[in-house]
């Protein structure tokens, strides 16, 4: 295995980010192997990913037992152990945040699932996990609900740097850009540096060929057979279009707005689009599909560990795969509008699955640390 294919997707100017972590990923060095050897310039975690981590294993079970021991809820037992893996990983990544001037070396943690709707409490949680972490490179994740878009406003007007995640439409893809321009602009006005401040937004990508292709098959029809696949990819084309409306394209064809030209004067930096659930779930596509096919500069793609050493292994970086393509993409997503799918039911549809997936994934954490405590002596809850 070598690793010259995430060499390439780096120089295409691609962060690779891991979608994973877990206590025994940084105590064992496996980390610090990717950030050395596999390119990886960031971590990103959700619900899913702690529960995984910490309900399924027994890394944690010390440190829980003594929590008990003090009266420590399991509320905020979760919340101080996900807050201390992720605070020691930034410092894993804290060189890689200083070689970049703060363009990588990021670690994300996402607000509690359960105030996905509550903009006045996902505002308190964020202020919370900021000075729980206590580290300049980490991103407070905030799901990009209608409550979610002023939280982000307002959390970016604090100086708090933020990864919206859970984007799965265009229509919310451009009012969350906007509403990091409102929070920067707020942060300007108060006099805040701006240059400190950074934002990525989370594009999910296999969610929507899951969707979708489910209902192509329903169709059954040859025509809908062959436009499956075509979705999330389309629709992450277009996202990117319509980033580079905003802040300008790379290579200067497409200009930045005036309100993005006044911002970045001042010392902003742009919101870079992430791919997010970048592992391929069907099995008929390449296991790199998510990768080679949504290559270009200024981006953002989280993995998991699956999808990376795959891409080491065997992917094709040939370039800039998305440049020129946003015709075919709004092609593509008519054909599937042609069809009689709803491309608005679709993407609603997996906004509401996403909250309560990671809703489901906090409260079956929850529910494992407990039943770990009560078999180790500290019952309390």
């Amino acid at each position: 295995m070598t690793d010259n294919a995430l060499k390439r997707l780096s120089e295409e100017g691609v962060a690779i980010w891991l979608d994973d972590l877990s206590r025994k990923r940084i105590t064992s060095g496996n980390l610090a192997e990717l950030i050395d050897h596999r390119h990886v310039t960031g971590v990103t975690t959700n619900p899913t990913i702690f529960q995984q981590a910490i309900g399924d294993g027994d890394d944690y079970l010390d440190r829980f037992h003594d929590m008990a021991l003090r009266g420590v809820t399991v509320s905020e037992a979760v919340r101080m152990i996900t807050a201390a893996d992720v605070r020691d990983a930034a410092d894993l990544l804290r060189p890689v945040f200083e070689t970049t001037g703060g363009k990588d070396g990021w670690v994300s943690i996402e607000v509690d699932p359960r105030l996905a709707h509550g903009t006045d409490a996902t505002i308190a949680e964020a202020g919370h996990l900021a000075w729980l972490i206590d580290r300049p490179n980490t991103l407070i994740k905030i799901p990009a609900t209608k409550a979610g878009l002023v939280a982000i406003t307002e959390t970016i007007a604090t100086g708090i740097s933020v990864n919206v995640t859970l984007i799965f439409s265009l229509e919310r893809y451009r009012e969350v850009m906007d509403a990091y321009l409102c929070g920067l602009e707020k942060a300007r006005d108060k006099g805040l540096d701006l240059s400190r401040i950074h934002s990525v937004a989370s594009f999910f990508i296999s969610r929507v060929d899951t969707e979708i292709d489910k209902r192509l098959d329903a169709l059954g029809t040859p025509q809908a057979r062959a436009l499956r696949g075509k979705a999330a990819v389309a629709n992450a084309r277009l996202a990117y279009r319509a980033y580079e409306e905003v802040f300008g394209s790379a290579d200067g064809a497409t200009a930045p707005s005036d309100r993005w030209n006044a911002l970045e004067k001042a010392g902003a930096d742009k919101q870079r689009p992430l791919w997010a659930s970048t592992g391929v779930k069907d099995p008929a596509y390449p296991d790199t599909f998510y990768v080679t096919e949504l290559v270009a500069p200024g981006t953002v793609n989280t993995m998991p560990e699956a999808t990376l050493q795959a891409t080491a292994d065997h992917g094709r970086i040939t370039g800039n795969t998305v440049a020129g393509t946003h015709e075919q993409a709004r092609a593509d997503l008519d054909a599937i509008k042609k069809s009689g799918i709803s491309y608005a039911g679709v993407v609603q549809v997996l906004e509401t699955e996403g909250i309560q997936k990671f809703q489901h994934s906090w409260d079956g954490l929850l529910s494992a640390v407990r039943g770990a405590r009560a078999r180790h002596g500290g019952s309390r809850v």
